[in-house]
């Protein structure tokens, strides 16, 4: 086959012709170029089916000659056969080089795009646009893009261009580096081994991806408490509305933020998802889905640099990690970001010194790793690079706070995401569902799940025994479920390994014991990374260790690195604790060894029993501060009972510790509480005493709780101690929790510290503790010894503590000073404070003022109430409101003794810093027209946007309402809530604010003038001017004036307008007779769908007005919910209209107030047969005047199931939880609707 090339124009490749027949001799093809096809011989259109050109063969005779002329109607008749196959094929060579013209025509124009592109991305290297050039760039185009660099490289340098050449291809590196960089981490960091070694099987990480949750986590400061505590203790915290912190999104400033993140240090408990939050972060950006602004991301665990011994630049470390990157230089000049991710603080077994490690700026310059860390960290090397540490909370100290930028905090899954795995990990659902119910029956297994890895563990017991219909019983505490998982990782290395199919296991007990004296001497030191030198102080051979891992992949891992040594650790810390309880406990019962205590020789012989192994133990992990031995503590506990033993038969040569070494352990745990140990260490004793199954002392709480006598007990050390307990564990949410029950001291404060310090906003209001929503200690008699305890509190980072109410008790100067000390801490939460009535007077407000503006952006609400602060306190706090870092939005100062001139250094201070406050309260003082006057200058300006004003008894005149109203007529847009109550506003004073209520742009919505002598002429222009226009006004309070019948037929006329949208009504005492009922009554008929609330007590309505109350009550539009005819000289005649009413439509009304009348024997039965009727929604019925007396009838009714006014005995022997003191039996008893006879 001899190819000729033949000249064709246009065409981009020869086409070769076959020319081994004779026959084709001097036979060429004919010239295809554009016009020059031969007269007589016009090609087909059709394109054939084949990308390329054919080669016809020419050996046959008949090829012999030109081609025949093909135009239609030209074929010669008689023409063989194989002389139209012959034409067909010369047919099909012309179509095939003509679409060769065409694709060469589409090559030059894709590659002259192609390099023109590549131009003007190597000219944006040289320039200002270098960042453009890292995206978009396809990995099959590498080859061709190295083409065209080496082109236009060497065209520079043949122009003479050498330094843009050398600049471009220096550029260019980095461009290839980051581009190869992205591709080998996608490689490595796609795939997750869920809880296993690497020779487990990987799971991609995008498939089985949950979004973790990831919220702001403080100042960085370490918490004493063991890590499992950590999530047993934020299991009680309640939800509250954080914007979680998406994995993607770390760097990103929170709203309010206005400063960048360079250093982000993120905290979790071991397992709770740290590194593969980094993972998917790290695949995300490789993946180009986030992030995409970083160019270059290093990720270098700390365990990796545990072997990095001498020193070493930079630079070196990056290039020995990331091999592609060798020839990428980074200085702090460079145009793009860099990110350095370290992972796992915890794991580095060096001490990072900030103190006096030297300073290192340069990136080439050869140091320890722990001098380049420090460096870097600081900000002195490479400054501009962003960092993200992890690690977990107790080593996150090191770093100190001024170093970080942003603390997150990893917390694992949530409920929702808890159900969610065990769904997603176990494909059969209604055997999931059947996981999921077990789970949450226990609560230590359901708070342990948080951890994800623990979720794993579960998963892996569970659904093997509920599968397999297993006859044991199903584990329920922590120690059972660590025994099964290990059972099940010994019985699938048997059958895969061994052969062995045995219901029980074969268990290999050098192997047990080698990893459990590993599990425990590493947990002694605090490691959870293990080196050769490690195994090997254990009698570990290394070759050994290979055999472990890979036989045991889901206890025991191997990793080997590129750069690093071969590190080992245990699937997670929870199965070190527990294989090292197992080796303490084997170690006595198989050897007669104590490994708790060091000299083995001069061992008394009470320590070689399971009860001196017991106490041991218990001693040690109390010494313990970062209480690294408690779960430890808990498992070899647990080992003890006879269940377990039972499981791990075989191990133990002895089994049964015996009924008296559980009791005189019990007694011993028990008499650790009379030492005072730490809150978090007491906690821990009251998981060991579950895990021993005693549950006493909890339960001699639970009675007192129950039968409500816990206020008359003195509690134990031991006691107190089973009360928090109680408390913090609790599977009921504990939103509120009633002081009452206890003892209203100092002693009781402190006892309890451990529950307010988890609280979410801890006060105590008015005799109750919320201690996870409000958290109140008002009226507890407690003095300035409780302060000092509570600062700790809110000094303290890991405390929730947002809201604190102290008020009404003797706190003194002395306590508010103290109270001060924790308010100025950084790591105060503190937003809400209430000290009202608390004896202090200016010195302590100066100390709480001048704590307040070294923190100033902490506080939102201050209640100050009823304090002696005066002009000077006054004074003091207008420094805080006009410091520009002020967030208070709600301050009380009723009843200060402040005047005219505090009340004008208060109305400056808000001048110069308006835009913050929203509620503020003065009323009780003495302002003063003029001190009102510069409040109303104030009101005037667009930028204060107050919401609620509270002047009531300020002895304001007409003067001082006049410029109120006025300020408000130029403003009337943000005010709200006005109250003006026990004022003198004279008829001026309430034509102007009746004016204001003209003002279309007014929007007030409450408006109390209780007190200000408003007559019946009064009345007429207030009502007028809200009839004249659709006013928002939803709430008027016109209690104590002498309105009168007249008065108050004008506001029905009011009430009958269908464009009032008045909600509340308060007539309280305001001489109002049956004419005016009926007036109201029949206005309320004709528009009921609005009025919520109306307060007619202390009127004289007489029988035919209530009848006529009971008529609107009767109407199926009424939406009254709340009805108050307290002191209305109601007989029993008018219960039953009431109650008659109230029958035939029982829907709305929630609350009735008819306390003060006569209703005899049948109107308080009729009344409080209502009240249970399960169909009626009358909630609360107010019957007696004494408040006490109303709080034994609620707690009696609640525990015994009937109103006592209905009784004629009263038996309280029955142990009931009636929750009753003697002052309010008492007070029940001297009320004169009380017709008990006998007391039991």
């Amino acid at each position: 086959m001899v190819c000729v090339p033949q000249e064709i124009s246009d065409s981009p490749v020869p086409s070769c012709v076959s020319m081994r027949s004779d026959d084709s001799k001097g036979m060429l093809p004919p010239d295809l170029r554009e016009g020059n096809i031969p007269d007589g011989e016009s090609l087909p259109q059709e394109r054939s089916d084949s990308p390329v050109p054919s080669h016809v063969s020419m050996k046959s005779d008949n090829s012999k000659g030109l081609p025949p002329d093909l135009r239609e109607g030209n074929i010669p008749d008689g023409e063989s056969t194989q002389e139209k196959e012959t034409q067909s094929k010369i047919q099909s060579v012309q179509n095939q080089l003509q679409d060769l013209v065409s694709i060469f025509k589409l090559l030059e124009s894709k590659i002259t795009t192609f390099v023109k592109n590549e131009l003007k991305r190597l000219k944006n290297l040289l320039t200002g646009e270098m960042l453009e050039c890292f995206e978009g760039l396809k990995e099959d185009e590498t080859s061709a893009r190295e083409g065209v660099l080496k082109i236009t490289l060497n065209f520079l340098r043949n122009m003479n261009h050498d330094d843009l050449a050398d600049t471009l291809e220096k550029n260019d590196r980095v461009v290839t580096l980051h581009s190869e960089l992205k591709s080998n981490l996608k490689r490595k960091y796609q795939c997750l081994f869920e809880g296993t070694a690497k020779q487990g099987n990987p799971t991609l990480l995008n498939k089985i991806y949950t979004e973790l949750y990831i919220t702001e986590g403080g100042s960085g400061v370490v918490n004493n408490e063991h890590e499992v505590r950590q999530i047993e203790t934020a299991s009680r915290k309640t939800e509250v509305p954080e914007t979680p912190i998406q994995c993607n999104d770390i760097f990103k400033p929170l709203p309010g933020q206005d400063k960048p993140i360079r250093t982000e240090l993120t905290k979790g408990v071991a397992g709770i998802g740290k590194t593969v939050s980094v993972q998917k972060f790290i695949l995300d950006w490789a993946e180009g889905k986030a992030n995409q602004d970083i160019k270059f991301i290093f990720p270098i665990p700390f365990r990796e640099l545990n072997l990095k011994e001498g020193k070493h630049s930079l630079l070196d470390i990056l290039h020995q990690f990331f091999p592609e990157t060798k020839g990428l230089t980074l200085t702090k000049n460079d145009k793009y970001k860099v990110m350095f991710i370290f992972d796992g603080l915890d794991e580095f077994r060096f001490h990072l010194n900030f103190r006096k490690n030297e300073i290192l700026r340069n990136t080439t310059e050869p140091n320890s790793v722990n001098v380049l860390l420090t460096n870097l960290i600081k900000g002195n090397l490479f400054p501009s690079a962003l960092l993200w540490i992890t690690s977990r909370p107790a080593a996150a100290n090191q770093i100190p706070p001024e170093c970080v930028d942003q603390v997150t905090e990893v917390r694992g899954f949530n409920d929702q995401q808890k159900e969610e795995y065990f769904r997603k990990r176990i494909s059969d659902q209604n055997l999931s569902s059947r996981v999921i119910k077990h789970i949450k029956s226990s609560r230590s297994l359901y708070i342990m799940c948080h951890i994800p890895v623990f979720c794993w563990i579960s998963a892996t017991v569970l659904e093997r025994m509920l599968s397999n219909g297993e006859s044991r019983e199903i584990p329920k505490s922590l120690t059972q479920m660590y025994t099964h998982f290990l059972i099940f990782q010994t019985k699938q290395k048997n059958q895969k390994y061994d052969g062995h199919y045995e219901i029980d296991p074969h268990w290999n007990k050098k192997s047990i014991m080698l990893l459990g004296k590993l599990a425990f001497q590493q947990l002694e030191k605090g490691n959870l990374i293990f080196y050769k030198e490690d195994l090997e102080e254990c009698g570990i051979d290394v070759r050994e260790a290979s055999v472990y891992s890979g036989v045991c992949t889901q206890i025991f891992k191997e990793e080997s690195g590129l750069f690093y040594g071969t590190v080992y650790s245990f699937v997670h810390l929870s199965i070190q604790e527990f294989l090292a309880a197992l080796y303490a406990y084997m170690s006595l019962s198989n050897s007669n060894i104590n490994v708790l205590v060091q000299e083995q020789a001069t061992l008394d012989k009470s320590n070689k029993t399971v009860t001196g192994l017991f106490k041991c133990a218990v001693d040690k992990a109390l010494k313990s501060e970062n209480g690294h031995l408690d779960l430890f503590l808990r498992f070899l506990l647990g080992l003890s009972l006879e269940t377990n033993q039972t499981l791990l038969r075989g191990l133990l040569t002895q089994t049964g510790s015996g009924a008296q070494s559980k009791e005189e352990t019990v007694k011993y745990i028990k008499s650790k509480f009379g030492v005072n140990p730490s809150p978090e260490r007491s906690i821990n004793l009251f998981y060991c005493l579950n895990e021993l199954n005693d549950h006493s002392l909890v339960e001699e709480i639970q009675s007192y709780l129950n039968t409500g006598s816990l206020s008359r007990a003195k509690l134990s050390p031991a006691q107190w101690s089973a009360l928090v307990f109680v408390l913090l564990t609790s599977e009921e949410e504990l939103d509120v929790f009633d002081l009452k029950k206890f003892i209203r001291s100092d002693e009781c404060l402190l006892q309890l510290l451990p529950v307010i310090k988890t609280s979410r906003n801890s006060s105590v209001s008015n005799d109750c503790l919320s201690t996870l929503m409000r958290s109140m200690l008002n009226n507890c008699n407690l003095t300035g010894k409780s302060c000092s305890a509570l600062v700790k509190v809110l000094s303290s980072n890991s405390s929730s503590l947002r809201e604190l109410d102290l008020s009404n008790n003797d706190l003194q100067d002395s306590g508010v000073k103290l109270l001060s000390a924790g308010l100025e801490n950084p790591d105060c939460k503190l937003e809400t404070l209430r000290i009202a009535g608390c004896n202090s007077t200016e010195e302590g407000n100066a100390a709480l003022a001048l704590a307040l503006k070294s923190n100033p952006s902490l506080l939102r609400e201050l209640d100050l109430s009823e304090n002696k602060l005066g002009n000077s306190g006054a004074k003091l706090l207008s420094h805080l409101l006009e410091s520009p870092g002020c967030k208070m939005e709600k301050l009380e100062l009723c009843k200060c003794s402040i005047t005219e001139g505090g009340c004008m250094d208060l109305a400056s201070a808000l001048r110069s810093n308006p835009s913050q406050l929203r509620e503020l309260n003065l009323s009780g003082n003495k302002p003063g027209d003029s001190g009102v006057k510069m409040l109303s200058a104030l009101l005037e300006n667009p930028h204060f946007k107050l919401v609620k004003l509270s002047l009531s008894d300020c002895s304001i005149t007409e003067q001082g309402c006049i410029a109120l109203a006025s300020a408000l007529r130029s403003n009337p847009s943000h005010l709200r809530d006005l109250d003006l109550r026990g004022n003198e506003p004279g008829d001026s004073g309430v034509k102007f604010l009746s004016a204001l209520l003209e003002n279309p742009h007014c929007k007030l919505e409450k408006l109390g003038l209780c007190r200000c002598s408003i007559k019946q002429g009064n009345c007429v222009v207030l009502v007028s001017a809200l009839r004249s226009y659709p006013s928002y006004l939803k709430d008027l309070n016109l209690s104590e004036n002498k309105l009168g019948d007249s008065g108050v037929k004008f506001l029905s006329a009011l009430l009958e307008d269908t464009h009032c949208k008045l909600e509340k009504l308060n007539l309280f005492q305001c001489s109002i007779t049956q004419e005016g009922f009926a007036a109201l009554a029949s206005a309320l008929s004709s528009n009921p769908s609005h009025l919520i609330e109306l307060n007619l007590g202390e009127n004289k309505p007489g029988y035919s007005g209530v009848k006529l109350i009971c008529g609107l009550l009767q109407n199926q539009y009424c939406k009254l919910e709340k009805l108050e005819l307290a002191d209305c000289s109601i007989t029993e005649e008018g219960y039953a209209a009431l109650a008659s009413a109230l029958r035939s439509n029982p829907s709305h009304l929630r609350e009735l107030d008819l306390r003060g009348n006569d209703p005899g024997d049948s109107g308080v039965r009729l009344l409080c047969d209502l009240q249970e009727d399960p169909h009626y929604k009358l909630d609360t019925l107010r019957l007696l005047k004494n408040p006490l007396a109303e709080e034994a009838c609620v707690a009696l009714t609640s525990a015994l199931g009937k109103h006592p006014l209905l009784l004629r005995e009263l038996d309280l022997s029955e142990d009931k939880p009636y929750n009753l003191g003697v002052k309010q039996l008492t007070a029940l008893l001297k009320d004169p609707l009380c017709r008990t006879q006998k007391l039991e």
